[in-house]
């Protein structure tokens, strides 16, 4: 089971942008897909965005499409989320999770392996 920690989470204005890290501690990430998830205050944890192993296949949900981009840096052992154009509805605490396989479900993961600690963003002026 590999650790992952995410960083890059804080506090930006509407409109604003910030690029979110997820890195494998051990071990290798390039077998599996990734996810992003986030979770606000009272609500559900949803998914954000998922990549496949080899990141030639990407997913959004469509609250951040067009807005958020996904993408991995397998010899970092990384995966980013860069997000722009931010909302005061982004503002949540955003997860990584590894996949057991190399394939997404959409924006989400049906099997998870590993959950990140979670890194919060909050998006207000």
């Amino acid at each position: 089971q590999l650790q992952l920690v995410e960083s890059g989470g804080g506090l930006v204005q509407p409109g604003g942008s910030l690029r979110l890290s997820c890195v494998a501690s051990a071990f290798t990430l390039d077998q599996y897909a990734v996810g992003w998830f986030r979770q606000a205050p009272g609500k559900e944890r949803e998914a954000v965005s998922c990549i496949n192993d080899d990141g030639d296949s990407t997913n959004y949900a469509d609250s951040v499409k067009g807005r958020f981009t996904i993408s991995r840096d397998n010899a970092r052992k990384t995966v980013y989320l860069q997000m722009n154009s931010l909302k005061p509805d982004d503002t949540a605490v955003y997860y990584c999770a590894q996949a057991h396989n190399s394939i997404c479900s959409g924006p989400a993961i049906r099997s998870i392996a590993s959950w990140g600690q979670g890194t919060q963003v909050t998006v207000s002026s």
